[in-house]
């Protein structure tokens, strides 16, 4: 299982806020095969046994960006490619979880 987290950041718009365009991006994807994911407040988590879903997804998002008229999108792509296991994100949460006191 592949796991990315990846963060997108808007540059040059006219508010610090990042919500609309973060929104528009997530959109982009929603529908996508063989991809899950999870927004969290410092970016977005994506799932998938195929590399090139993560890749896909990352261009997507990062395009739909540019197409809202911003000229600079900073993208940071984090990936965790794991073949031993096929855990789940939940799944690998669970892990950490149990073992805080």
């Amino acid at each position: 299982m592949i796991h990315a987290e990846i963060s997108i950041y808007p540059m040059g718009t006219s508010t610090t806020s990042a919500s609309f365009y973060i929104a528009r991006a997530i959109e982009s994807i929603q529908n996508m095969e063989n991809l899950r994911y999870q927004i969290n407040p410092m970016g977005t988590v994506l799932e998938s046994d195929d590399i090139s879903k993560i890749y896909e997804a990352a261009k997507k998002m990062m395009e739909v960006v540019h197409n809202l008229g911003v000229s600079r999108v900073e993208v940071i792509l984090k990936i965790d490619s794991r073949k031993d296991k096929d855990k789940k994100m939940e799944e690998k949460l669970e892990s950490v979880k149990k073992l805080l006191k």
